[in-house]
C-alpha cells in the first residue's frame, strides 16, 4: 500500500522546527505529495534543480545569486521551467526574500511558497526524512510486534495460538510491546522495514478471557515502545508428531519471509505443552544476534565433532 501526505500535514509536522512561514498558496494545504514514478531514485526535496526537479524545490542564497546573474530572458525561462514541472511547493531558505518574479509565478500558478531562515541543507535533511517516512510503502501483518533485547521481533501464528499471552509474559520479563494484532510496517530504506502501532490500538493488548488490557497503565511507560526496525520473525506453530520428527534438530527451522520486498529472517518454533515460550523467544533472539556477529552454533558443533574424530583417528 503506497502512502501519501499533504503540504498542510508537512507544515504542521515540521513548521515549528523549521520556522516555516506561508508566503503564498496557503489555500493549497490539501495539495497531495506522493511518491510519483518520475521521482524514483532522487530526493523528494532539494536545492533548485531544473533538469531533475524535486517535488519540493529549495531556493537559498546560492540559487538566488545564480538566477540574478542570468540574462533577463534566460532568467524568465528558468522560472518558466521551474513552475512547468509543477512542484508541490517551493521553500526559500537562508532567510532570502522571494524575488518578485518568483512571487508572481507562484501566485499565478497557485503554488505553495514558504520561507524560512534555516539553511537549505538542514531543511532538506528534515524534509527528506519526514517524506521517506510519510510516503513509505506500508503493510499490516497479523501478529504481535515486540522489542526483545533491543531487537524488533514479530510474533506470528494462527489465531488463538497464544501470541498475546506470550507477549504479556515477555513484558513481565522487561521487554516492550510495540503493537498487538495489527502492527503497521513500512519500508523506509533499501534494507530497513520499520513497524509501529496504529493510533487506535496504541498501548492495548487483547487477551482471551480478560478482554482489552492497557499495558501502559498496568506495567508503566517503559513497557511500551513507539516503533522499531523489524529484524526477526518468530512463527509459533502447532505441529503433530510426524512433523516434529522431520525437524532438523541440529540446525533448527530457519527461513525468511518477504516483507515489503525485504527478506526478514524467520524461525519457526513448535508449540508444545510445558514449553516456556518466553524463554524460547529470548533464546531465539540471542541466537539471531550471534548469527549477526557471524557465529553459528551448529557449525561450531560440527567442527568440534570433526576435530574429535580426527584426534581419535590419530590416537589409533
Amino acid at each position: 500500500m503506497t502512502s501519501n501526505t499533504s503540504i498542510g500535514e508537512l507544515v504542521d509536522a515540521l513548521g515549528s522546527r523549521l520556522q516555516l512561514k506561508w508566503t503564498t498558496g496557503a489555500n493549497r494545504r490539501d495539495l497531495v505529495i506522493s511518491d510519483r514514478d518520475d521521482y524514483q531514485g532522487q530526493p523528494l526535496a532539494g536545492s533548485l534543480n531544473l533538469i531533475h526537479p524535486n517535488q519540493i524545490q529549495l531556493i537559498g542564497t546560492e540559487e538566488i545569486a545564480y538566477l540574478d546573474g542570468l540574462l533577463d530572458s534566460i532568467r524568465r525561462e528558468s522560472y518558466r521551467q521551474l513552475f512547468f514541472a509543477e512542484p508541490a511547493a517551493i521553500i526559500c531558505t537562508d532567510g532570502v526574500e522571494p524575488p518578485r518574479e518568483l512571487l508572481d509565478s507562484a501566485e499565478t500558478t497557485d503554488t505553495p511558497l514558504l520561507q524560512t531562515g534555516i539553511s537549505d541543507r538542514l531543511v532538506a535533511n528534515h524534509l527528506n526524512y519526514y517524506l521517506s517516512q510519510a510516503l513509505a510503502e506500508r503493510d499490516t501483518i497479523h501478529g504481535v510486534f515486540m522489542e526483545v533485547f533491543g531487537t524488533g521481533v514479530l510474533l506470528t501464528g494462527m489465531a488463538a495460538v497464544g501470541k498475546s499471552e506470550l507477549a504479556l509474559e515477555l513484558i513481565t520479563r522487561g521487554h516492550r510491546l510495540i503493537a498487538d494484532d495489527a502492527p503497521e510496517f513500512s519500508r523506509i530504506a533499501p534494507d530497513i522495514v520499520t513497524g509501529v502501532c496504529p493510533p487506535l490500538l496504541q498501548d492495548f493488548i487483547e487477551v482471551r478471557g480478560l478482554g482489552l488490557l492497557n499495558v501502559r497503565r498496568m506495567f508503566g511507560d517503559t513497557s511500551i515502545k513507539k516503533g522499531k526496525y523489524l529484524r526477526l520473525i518468530i512463527h509459533i506453530a502447532q505441529m503433530d508428531d510426524s512433523t516434529l520428527a522431520r525437524l532438523d534438530r541440529l540446525t533448527g527451522t530457519y527461513s525468511t519471509r518477504n516483507v515489503l520486498g525485504l527478506e526478514i529472517p524467520k524461525v519457526t518454533v513448535p508449540l508444545a505443552p510445558g514449553r516456556n515460550m518466553a524463554i524460547i523467544v529470548e533464546t531465539a533472539v540471542r541466537q539471531y544476534m550471534l548469527r549477526q556477529q557471524g557465529y553459528e552454533a551448529s557449525e561450531d558443533f560440527i567442527n568440534r565433532q570433526r576435530k574429535a574424530i580426527s584426534d581419535t583417528t590419530k590416537e589409533e
